[in-house]
């Protein structure tokens, strides 16, 4: 089961343990998703925030638009 991080801090320090990183980005909002060797967290966020958070990562990221436009 996922874990949702609310705060940037925390899961900065999570994103230095992940193996995995995508960001699903759906208008101005991104979803961050960090794989780590036990659990999946998730961070809620703006796409310039996600793209801030990303950058620089020594790991592998994975970037999706996603298709359907918000109403």
């Amino acid at each position: 089961m996922p874990r949702e991080v609310k705060q940037r801090e925390e899961f900065a320090k999570l994103l230095e343990a992940a193996t995995l990183v995508r960001v699903v980005k759906k208008g101005k909002e991104a979803k961050v998703k960090a794989r780590t060797r036990d659990l999946l967290y998730t961070y809620k966020t703006t796409t310039e925030e996600a793209d801030a958070l990303t950058k620089g990562l020594k790991v592998t990221v994975e970037e999706f638009t996603s298709a359907k436009e918000e109403k």
